[in-house]
């Protein structure tokens, strides 16, 4: 219980944050494959393992749900001020990651050369979408009194393409949403409704079943990536993650009232070692789980 509880807080950690994905997390922890096989289980059709997955999720879930809400409260009043500290940890998050990926599939990269075409490929889907910004580089509010038919679509579908991010390990939902110009104002509604602000609930419902919708629908293809594809696979989530370090510098241009992107004078190396030593502390923490 308190180790899946465990594994559920750090994702959360990574899920909240542009940067690292909750499935990276897994994935760097040693039990992604567990998560994937458990929510495919959860929706098939064998009650013995339903139940068995059901099981592993919740206790998951409960470590989630703590860190998403702390993450929230904490993140939701840093963002806006602290934009290019905060980037720079997810940019030393990521970068640090990549290398920490290619050691955990050296088994099913190694002599796959050719596969790097799909590393180029999802560098390449990650630029494209962050340069041409379907939030247009203006901040989205998302209000209750703002909310349109045509906004909340928009939200439904960012959810559902957030959440198969997530799933992944390799490019953050979170990015995504920064990306879209959905961040601040979706992590900002769930922290108005954590507050009892319940005029946002329908802001959240609108993106809870967009997140819904999106793993029932990706599920079972990663699965079946992983399975029978792995080798181009990981080359592929490696690229996502390589085109997510360009994401996190244009972050800042998504924001409520836009911003420049990261540059050299703006970015910060104490806070960019702070995010591989996050990560040398997950390395840390897997080798106690493992022993």
């Amino acid at each position: 219980m308190f180790l899946n509880a465990v594994r559920g807080f750090c994702m959360a950690l990574a899920d909240s944050v542009p940067g690292v994905s909750g499935g990276t997390i897994a994935f760097l922890l040693g039990f992604y494959d567990e998560f994937i096989n458990s929510l495919n289980d959860l929706m098939g059709r064998d009650s013995k393992k339903r139940k068995k997955a059901f099981l592993f999720l919740v206790k998951l879930g409960i470590g989630w749900i703590i860190g998403f809400g702390l993450s929230v409260l904490i993140l939701a009043s840093l963002f806006e001020a602290h934009i290019y500290q905060i980037s720079s940890v997810f940019f030393g998050l990521t970068l640090f990651a990549i290398p920490m990926v290619i050691k955990e599939e050296a088994a099913v990269i190694k002599g796959q050369a050719g596969n790097l075409v799909f590393t180029l490929l999802g560098a390449a889907l990650v630029f494209a979408i962050s340069w041409f910004n379907p939030s247009g580089g203006e901040g989205i509010r998302v209000s209750a009194d703002q909310l349109s038919f045509g906004l909340g679509i928009y939200i439904f579908f960012a959810a559902m393409i957030a959440i198969t991010a997530m799933v992944l390990p390799g490019i953050s939902g979170s990015t995504l949403l920064l990306i879209f110009g959905l961040y601040v104002p979706v992590i900002g509604a769930i922290k108005e409704l954590l507050h009892f602000n319940f005029s946002y609930l329908p802001v959240v419902v609108i993106f809870g079943l967009g997140v819904v919708t999106g793993i029932i629908a990706i599920i079972k293809f990663v699965k079946i990536c992983l399975e029978r594809h792995r080798s181009q696979t990981i080359y592929a989530i490696l690229g996502l993650m390589i085109g997510s370090l360009y994401a996190i510098l244009m972050g800042p241009t998504t924001l409520d009232v836009p911003k420049a992107p990261v540059s050299l004078s703006t970015f910060s190396i104490p806070f960019f070692i702070l995010g591989g030593l996050i990560l040398a502390g997950l390395e840390l923490l897997k080798a106690r789980l493992e022993s």
